[in-house]
């Protein structure tokens, strides 16, 4: 997939990877913050959490 984010200089191929993931048995997803988030109780959950996440990222570049 080629695109641009907003900080690219130049288009590049970027790859999707599943960003969900189980722990010790717990469900997390992780950001291209580097951080984990979680754990979920089930997948429906987590999908949940992760929409509110990228809201709340959005909200806070949004006030920067």
């Amino acid at each position: 997939m080629y695109g641009m984010r907003a900080q690219d200089n130049a288009p590049a191929t970027h790859f999707r990877s599943d960003r969900m993931c189980r722990v010790n048995g717990e469900l997390y997803f992780s950001t291209r913050e580097n951080t984990l988030e979680g754990p979920f109780e089930d997948m429906e959950t987590a999908e949940v959490q992760i929409q509110a996440y990228i809201e709340r990222m959005l909200l806070l570049r949004m006030n920067l």
